[in-house]
């Protein structure tokens, strides 16, 4: 895929990162806002890409590239997103790929509209290790417990407190440890065991923000307990518990490098499948040959897993402040 990027921040220093790792990944542009074209300019001449914007609708306009990669703050997802369908471009959109279940529809509604394809980029979905555990679990037997946590304090934490502002910690940025970091959660224990019943958020609230919280998920037959925090240590551990043993693994869930499984009193077995050593690669390799295919029912799945979990996503919210 020929690809223009919205955005310079952290995001996509990543992603670029690892781009010579990807397959059928070509660099063509890059588009930022005017103050930051300094930066973008700086990652082209880093990173070989040919063209910088700094408006968005002249990069869509651009007969070069046919996808569009989004990574700017989760507030702005939308209607960027929106704005490159509606110019005929695949879009993959970083996570989450909107706030709300309406605007999923939408985007849905003006990618088919438009025939190209939508995608979210949820790194852990695309990991092979989500791809064996998601297989393991039949051997821990019927799962009752589920306590995903993804905690690490963040690097912009000390300045949040002393007052700067952080559109990681701004709430009408798309801010928060739900938007942020729980989102990861929310979809790994969604794809695995569906919608739950009912949904209840506890936030620890600092200057109007969720910097750490629990989502409690409930099932017919299990509960689901997902921390998140961003004013924490971690990392910490994570489990499935089941009738017959459990899987269980350490660190970040949106990198998910391994994890164990115990079978009742055996000793504990360790597996790790990932094939690269960045966690974005495995899921733009999917992305580009799903695109190169126009692979409609893949994006159709992802459409309807997104739903999913930007159902959730969106009730949850309901539990933080309003102003």
């Amino acid at each position: 895929m020929k690809l223009g990027i919205v955005g310079s921040g952290q995001i996509v220093h990543d992603f670029l990162s690892a781009s010579d790792q990807m397959q059928d990944v070509e660099l063509v542009a890059i588009s930022t806002l005017a103050r930051s074209k300094s930066v973008a300019k700086e990652l082209a001449e880093k990173y070989q890409i040919n063209k910088v914007y700094t408006d968005n609708e002249a990069m869509f306009a651009d007969n070069d590239i046919d996808t569009v990669y989004i990574g700017v703050p989760n507030s702005l997802h939308f209607p960027i997103a929106r704005q490159a369908l509606t110019a005929d471009k695949n879009v993959i959109c970083e996570k989450p790929l909107v706030e709300t279940s309406e605007q999923v529809r939408e985007l849905k509604k003006t990618a088919d509209k438009h025939h190209v394809l939508l995608f979210e980029a949820m790194t852990v979905l695309y990991l092979e290790n989500y791809f064996h555990l998601k297989e393991d679990l039949k051997k821990i037997g019927k799962v009752h417990v589920v306590a995903l946590n993804l905690t690490q304090i963040s690097s912009h934490y000390a300045e949040f407190l002393a007052g700067v502002h952080i559109p990681k910690f701004d709430r009408k940025m798309g801010g928060g440890a739900l938007m942020d970091m729980n989102i990861y959660n929310i979809n790994f224990c969604v794809s695995l065991f569906g919608q739950p019943k009912q949904i209840s958020y506890l936030p620890t609230i600092q200057r109007d923000t969720d910097t750490s919280g629990i989502l409690n998920l409930t099932y017919d037959d299990k509960q689901a307990s997902l921390i998140a925090a961003k004013d924490a240590a971690g990392p910490t551990r994570s489990y499935i518990e089941g009738e017959k043993g459990l899987i269980y693994f350490d660190g970040p869930l949106n990198v998910l490098p391994d994890y164990y499984i115990q079978i009742e009193k055996e000793e504990p077995k360790h597996y790790n499948f990932n094939k690269y050593g960045h966690r974005m690669i495995s899921e733009f390799n999917y992305f580009a040959k799903k695109i190169k295919e126009h692979d409609q029912q893949a994006a159709d799945e992802a459409y309807e897993h997104s739903l999913n979990a930007i159902s959730v996503l969106e009730k949850a919210q309901e539990f933080l402040p309003h102003d």
